[in-house]
C-alpha cells in the first residue's frame, strides 16, 4: 500500500524526469498527507511553479492505478496567479513518463467552468459533445463516485479559447435536460460578461442550444445526440418511428399482425389514430422504402406531439425508438422513406 514516502519519492522522480523541477537540485515534493479512508492525498511542492507543472501529471500510472491530479477544493486561481504560473510549462517532456500533453484532465485555471445538474445517465462523451458545441476543450472532468464509478451529476471544464467561457456559460445555464436544469457558471467568482463584440456569437450559441433542447431531453439512446444546426421541426399530425422493428419480424403474417396491434394500442394512448402504416419487405427481396419504420397519423398535432415526446428514446422490442414528425403530404401519397 502507498505511503507518504513512496508517494513523495515517486512524484519527485517523475517531476525530475519531465523537467518539471524549477527550484534547482533536490526533491520537488516537500510534504505528503494521505487520507486512506477517502482515497486521496495532498502533495506539497517546493514552489508554485513546480506545483503547476505537477498538474500535467494527471492520468499518470502509480502502482498500477491511473492517478487523478487536481488542485485542492479551496484553490483560488486569481490569488494564485499573483504568486506564479497557474498552468504547467508547455516545455515539459511528458512523453518521458508515458503521458500525452492535454490527453487527460486539464480542467483547471482562471477560466474553469462548473457544470452542474447533469442527468446521471449522460456519458462523459455526450457531455463533451454538448460542451464542444462552443469550441474545443482544453480539459473536462466529470466527477464520479469513488466507489461505484457513477457520475455525480456535475463536472468542470476549460475551453482552449478563454473567450468562449462566458458565451458557453450564458447559453447553457438554465438549460432543461429531462427533469433536470443545468447550472453552468465560472467555478471562481468573476465579473466576466460577454463583451459587445461577442453578442452575435452568443445569440448563435443560444439558438444552437434552443434547437437541441428536445434532443437533450431524450437521453442517451438517440443517435447523433447533438446534431448539426438545422431548421426546427414543424409539427405535423404524422409521426415516424424508426428502430422499432426489423425487416425479418415483418415477413411473417402473424407476427406482423401482432406488431400492428401492439403499435396501435401503444400509440392510441396519446390520442385518436386516423391511420397506422408499417411498410413490409418486398417478397421478391427488392428494397422497399420505409421498411423498419412505423408511421402513425393522429387526428391533431397535440396528439402527435404527445406521442413523439413520449415515444422518443423508449425501448420497444429491445430497440431504442427515434420519433420525428413526418410530412403529411408525403404520408397521404404513400411515400414512406
Amino acid at each position: 500500500m502507498a505511503n507518504e514516502q513512496t508517494i513523495a519519492t515517486y512524484f519527485s522522480r517523475v517531476m525530475a524526469a519531465i523537467g518539471g523541477n524549477t527550484a534547482g537540485p533536490g526533491d520537488a515534493v516537500v510534504n505528503v498527507y494521505i487520507n486512506h479512508e477517502k482515497k486521496f492525498a495532498f502533495v506539497e511542492m517546493r514552489t508554485v511553479e513546480e506545483a503547476s507543472n505537477a498538474m500535467a501529471l494527471d492520468g499518470i500510472m502509480f502502482e498500477g492505478v491511473s492517478v487523478r491530479v487536481r488542485r485542492p477544493s479551496d484553490y483560488n486561481p486569481s490569488l494564485a496567479a499573483a504568486l506564479g504560473p497557474s498552468q504547467p510549462s508547455p516545455h515539459l517532456n511528458l512523453a518521458a513518463v508515458g503521458l500525452t500533453p492535454g490527453a487527460v484532465g486539464g480542467a483547471e485555471g482562471p477560466d474553469r467552468i462548473f457544470v452542474g445538474g447533469l442527468p446521471y445517465y449522460f456519458t462523459e462523451a455526450q457531455i463533451r459533445e454538448l460542451l464542444e458545441s462552443f469550441g474545443p476543450l482544453r480539459g473536462f472532468d466529470l466527477v464520479k463516485d469513488r466507489d461505484t464509478g457513477n457520475s455525480k451529476g456535475y463536472g468542470f471544464c476549460v475551453y482552449q479559447d478563454p473567450a468562449v467561457t462566458d458565451i458557453a456559460c450564458a447559453a447553457l445555464n438554465g438549460l432543461k435536460m429531462g427533469d433536470k436544469t443545468l447550472t453552468v457558471r465560472r467555478a471562481t467568482a468573476s465579473s466576466g460578461q460577454p463583451k459587445p463584440d461577442q453578442e452575435n456569437v452568443l445569440a448563435q450559441a443560444q439558438q444552437h442550444i434552443a434547437l437541441q433542447k428536445l434532443a437533450l431531453q431524450v437521453g442517451s439512446g438517440v443517435p447523433g445526440l447533438f446534431p448539426a444546426l438545422g431548421p426546427p421541426e414543424t409539427p405535423t399530425k404524422v409521426v415516424s418511428l424508426t428502430q422499432v422493428v426489423s425487416a425479418d419480424e415483418l415477413r411473417d403474417d402473424e407476427e406482423y399482425d401482432e406488431i400492428l396491434e401492439d403499435m396501435r394500442e401503444e400509440c392510441g394512448k396519446y390520442g385518436s389514430i386516423v391511420n397506422l402504416v408499417i411498410p413490409r419487405p418486398d417478397p421478391s427481396g427488392e428494397s422497399r422504402p420505409g421498411v423498419g419504420k412505423v408511421f402513425v397519423e393522429f387526428s391533431d398535432t397535440e396528439s402527435s406531439g404527445k406521442a413523439k415526446a413520449a415515444l422518443n428514446g423508449r425501448k420497444f422490442g429491445g430497440n431504442t425508438v427515434v420519433a420525428i414528425y413526418y410530412p403529411e403530404d408525403k404520408f397521404s401519397m404513400g411515400e414512406y422513406d
